[in-house]
């Protein structure tokens, strides 16, 4: 990653913080890197704990960076980059990053002059424990090394990849971006049983936490083999995992996941025509 490129940071808020540390632990130069926001206490607090530079004025903020990286809320683009707009004529010279959901590279380019140079990302959560799954998609007139400073920008708080298109961003945003809630609701059901059996609200917790973590962990360790191997390795016919899973798929869990992730993606591409 070219460290001498400033960076500046346009929304102050929990994912912007996230990427901010990131940056400073991989060891991204802090005097280079630049957040605005009209909420003077995110500012203050993100420039005491790692040394950037802060301020509210968006459009100097932007105008003085060589990255300008959207952080604020889809429903605030048309009024946080029209302001900027108005006061910077041209991004020719500038690698846009927007982690606005629902905002396409057309909408951002055409406000802001037709800018050519533009990564959409879709991160997720744990990005802000720096264990996130980002997906990134990059206009026409993106260089190289736009691509690869997106990538280690994301790939500073977990991982990133690539999609082919931009409709990919809504696949993500239904396979990544919002997947941790998924997996959340399942321990929260299954916290549920384990308090109708009779465990405390503590024990249900603690064995979930260890049962959801070793399972990630063996997906990990066990690359050359497939989910649904691991799976089987599990699932002895006629033993009790068998029965669970039995009741599984004669409910249709797969048709279930299937049905809420189009849900997931449609809702996306609805978000990019409103925005």
């Amino acid at each position: 990653m070219n460290t001498d490129k400033k960076i500046a940071f346009i929304g102050g808020g929990n994912m912007a913080g996230s990427l901010i540390q990131g940056l400073c632990q991989s060891g991204y130069p802090a005097k280079n890197i630049t957040v605005s926001d009209p909420v003077t206490e995110k500012v203050n607090t993100l420039r005491d704990k790692f040394g950037i530079n802060g301020g509210s004025d968006n459009a100097k903020a932007a105008r003085d960076a060589d990255v300008i990286l959207f952080a604020v809320k889809p429903q605030m683009m048309a009024e946080v980059l029209s302001g900027i707009a108005a006061e910077i004529p041209d991004f020719k010279d500038k690698l846009l990053i927007s982690i606005m959901a629902g905002v396409t590279i057309s909408r951002i380019s055409g406000i802001l002059h037709g800018a050519p140079r533009i990564v959409r990302v879709m991160p997720n959560t744990p990005a802000l424990i720096g264990m996130g799954m980002a997906g990134l998609f990059a206009s026409e007139g993106a260089m190289p090394e736009d691509r690869d400073f997106a990538r280690d920008v994301l790939a500073s708080v977990g991982k990133a990849v690539f999609v082919k298109t931009e409709a990919g961003i809504d696949e993500i945003t239904a396979l990544s971006g919002s997947a941790p809630a998924y997996f959340f609701y399942f321990m929260e059901c299954m916290a549920e049983k384990a308090k109708a059996y009779g465990y405390s609200e503590e024990d249900a917790r603690i064995i979930l936490e260890q049962v959801a973590k070793g399972s990630a962990e063996m997906v990990i360790r066990n690359q050359d083999k497939t989910l649904a191997e691991l799976r089987a390795a599990v699932t002895s016919k006629g033993g009790t995992t068998y029965e669970a899973i039995k009741v599984m798929q004669e409910r249709n869990l797969a048709e279930i996941i299937s049905a809420a992730l189009d849900a997931c993606k449609n809702r996306a591409e609805e978000m990019g025509k409103q925005f």
